[in-house]
């Protein structure tokens, strides 16, 4: 399974704070790779570290067209952090991982296979399920 990042935050002391797909959140220090990599240096320079991004398809983070950080090294080497976020999936990350097609999901949220407000919110217009209520039905 390819660990995609959905989101990251570049906080101070060189610590980016990745969220994957599959729901798990990990912190990652950066701070090792400045001896290891001398190129990585650069992000100390004007505050560089802080304007990273996750790249197109979430496959890691990028700075700049010669600093890039793969998801793969930010997922082995992190340390996962509890959320409250944890193992929560959108509709549309669900049907992914698990090879669905979108309206599976939304017909057995409106047949109550899930239980709203355990396995399933609504947040606007967005629908979030429990990774455990897709594992429950869908594994």
């Amino acid at each position: 399974m390819i660990n995609k990042i959905m989101s990251a935050s570049f906080l101070d002391n060189y610590i980016i704070c990745a969220q994957f797909a599959n729901g798990v959140t990990k912190k990652y220090d950066l701070k090792p790779l400045f001896k290891e990599l001398k190129q990585f240096n650069k992000l100390k320079e004007n505050n560089l570290f802080m304007y990273g991004q996750v790249d197109i398809g979430g496959y890691g983070v990028v700075w700049d067209d010669k600093i890039d950080l793969s998801a793969d090294e930010i997922w082995e080497k992190g340390k996962i952090v509890k959320t409250h976020f944890d193992n929560l999936l959108s509709i549309g990350e669900a049907t992914k991982m698990w090879n669905l097609d979108d309206s599976t999901i939304r017909k057995a949220i409106a047949r109550g296979k899930f239980v709203n407000g355990i396995d399933t919110q609504k947040f606007g217009k967005q629908w979030v399920i429990t990774k455990e209520a897709m594992e429950r039905e869908y594994s």
